[in-house]
């Protein structure tokens, strides 16, 4: 996965849709291996912007996606 600046919800959504699907899983098997709802994974990936944010480190380090950030 290349870096990809992120400055919206749906930014998010994108990597981890595109990861869920690099991984092979449904969005059903993709939130019992991470440990949430289908609910929350289907909002995570389009860009619901009030999705709770631990919530979202916690699927972006299941999947193996690092989020950094960086000064401008």
């Amino acid at each position: 996965m290349e870096e990809t600046r992120i400055i919206s919800a749906e930014d998010v959504g994108k990597i981890i849709r595109a990861r869920r699907k690099e991984l092979g899983y449904t969005q059903a098997d993709f939130a019992k291996a991470v440990g949430t709802g289908v609910r929350f994974i289907s909002d995570l990936e389009n860009g619901k912007p009030t999705v709770q944010f631990d919530k979202t480190i916690h699927v972006l380090s299941m999947a193996a996606i690092n989020l950094y950030a960086k000064e401008r």
